[in-house]
């Protein structure tokens, strides 16, 4: 099947510009579809402490640079589950799947497929599942009640549309469930995301508001919040050389000293904070069919090493495509007990 022109047109925009004539979206549109979803996230309060695997990668490009990256043009399905507008670049029917390590026994596990709709608007749907393994329940007397598992459920729909040639947006709803022994909570959240890509100047800006939503069903009754974080990120690859640098800036709503965690318990300095949501990643794109990459996450940094190991944000990751195939695989250290190893394969119909 012919890979769709909506792909073809924002990675190589000179293959189909006579096959398209789409209107420019006027710079005021964008920055009022910015503005509009503002203020919903100025409902959203701190201290949110529910459903924290939501902030876990999904991508193992993404994990590579940093953990989290908003802004690549790529052929990647799972790039749209960090950011719905990316949704626009991949071919039609995808199907992934993936798999993470992550602390001690718990494993996460996904699936995901995409459809086109036209020549300007896809759709996806994802699910992931999250797997913390086996526990021993004990009463408050130390009289064993039995073993039990943990568990989160996320599915999730997604719709990306192309503005113009250079713009597009996407929004995803998910459905998310948690269930720790007796105790279970149900979710409903919302993914917003833009982004711009120039594919002349090979640069790339990409704003997202992530995980916009509240509980219908909470656990023991105390109503907690989702993990919403408000992302920018920007790519831009070197003109004479393959490499493409990446800068992406998390919770930009969270700026207190008491927002952030370290390990160690010290205090964060005004340049602390700002460093915690930087994270720098680069890309080398070797060919069409390989890719390597390498991130830095100075958040992860801190909040993993009580000992003062700045190496615990360091990430890597690769990716090879062979004809309708694709696998990616990354490492990180997304937990103090153990290091994280994410695997990703699509294959296109």
């Amino acid at each position: 099947m012919k890979k769709r022109c909506i792909f073809a047109e924002r990675i190589q925009i000179s293959a189909c510009k006579a096959k398209q004539n789409i209107k420019n979206v006027k710079l005021k549109n964008i920055i009022f579809y910015i503005f509009m979803l503002l203020p919903i996230l100025a409902t959203a309060q701190s201290g949110e402490n529910a459903f924290n695997f939501l902030r876990l990668p999904y991508s193992a490009r993404a994990a590579g640079l940093g953990g989290s990256n908003i802004s690549i043009i790529e052929d990647d399905i799972t790039l749209a589950m960090h950011n719905p507008a990316l949704l626009i670049n991949v071919s039609d029917k995808t199907i992934n799947i993936n798999y993470m390590s992550y602390m001690s026994d718990s494993k996460l596990a996904g699936a995901a497929f995409n459809k086109a709709f036209g020549e300007r608007a896809a759709g996806a749907i994802t699910a992931r599942y999250v797997d913390y393994g086996e526990f021993e329940g004990y009463t408050e007397d130390n009289i064993y009640t039995g073993s039990f598992s943990a568990k989160d459920i996320e599915i999730a729909a997604t719709y990306s549309y192309l503005l113009s040639n250079y713009w597009s947006g996407g929004v995803t709803g998910r459905f998310i469930y948690s269930k720790y022994e007796a105790l279970s909570a149900i979710a409903l959240g919302v993914d917003l995301g833009i982004n711009y890509y120039n594919p002349d100047k090979g640069l790339s800006a990409s704003f997202v508001l992530k995980n916009l939503g509240a509980q219908v069903k909470a656990f023991e009754e105390k109503n907690e919040k989702l993990p919403v974080d408000v992302q920018l990120g920007i790519s831009k690859k070197l003109p004479h050389a393959p490499i493409r640098l990446s800068l992406t800036l998390t919770n930009l709503h969270k700026w207190g000293k008491d927002d952030f965690y370290n390990a160690d318990g010290s205090e964060d300095s005004t340049s602390d904070i700002l460093l915690k949501h930087i994270i720098l990643g680069a890309d080398a794109i070797l060919g069409k069919n390989f890719y390597a990459s390498i991130g830095y996450n100075f958040r992860m940094s801190k909040e993993l090493s009580a000992g003062g190991n700045k190496w615990d944000g360091l990430s890597i990751g690769a990716g090879l495509n062979i004809n309708k195939v694709k696998f990616g695989a990354s490492y990180s250290k997304l937990h103090v007990s153990s290091s994280s190893f994410l695997f990703n394969l699509s294959y296109t119909l």
